[in-house]
């Protein structure tokens, strides 16, 4: 007994729009993920407690380096503002993961403390546009 062969695949009309429709989306994609670099606000960091904001602090209002004292959970942290940046400076958490951090110098960028439940997050200044993200081969 001999098995019906397949029939032959021809792209027919809904083939092309179904290829009109990936190439429309792709396009669509990168149109709104592609910033240019301009600038979207200042620069400004935003402090945390237990997901409710406590604390905005505009980075360029700033004429030189300000420390504030955040507390929540049982434990404090000293936060260092700059007119660029902002950085923990001082935690008595355990783990001073949130020291150890660093600095935080564009919109994105957050130092988190999960111990005390505090977060200090930057918004706006320039689209960052620093080099590769990523590298295959």
């Amino acid at each position: 007994m001999r098995m019906k062969s397949s029939p032959k695949l021809r792209p027919n009309g809904w083939d092309a729009l179904a290829a009109a429709a990936v190439l429309a989306l792709a396009v669509a994609c990168a149109a709104l993920f592609w910033t240019g670099g301009e600038e979207i606000g200042p620069l400004t960091a935003v402090v945390s407690a237990n997901g409710e904001p406590v604390d905005r602090v505009v980075l360029a209002d700033l004429s030189g380096p300000e420390e504030r004292t955040y507390t929540s959970n049982g434990y404090t942290l000293r936060v260092a503002f700059g007119p660029e940046s902002a950085q923990v400076t001082v935690s008595d958490c355990p783990t001073q993961d949130c020291v150890h951090m660093g600095e935080i110098t564009r919109g994105g960028q957050s130092i988190v403390c999960l111990p005390a439940r505090i977060v200090v997050q930057l918004e706006g200044g320039a689209a960052a546009d620093d080099g590769v993200d990523l590298v295959i081969g």
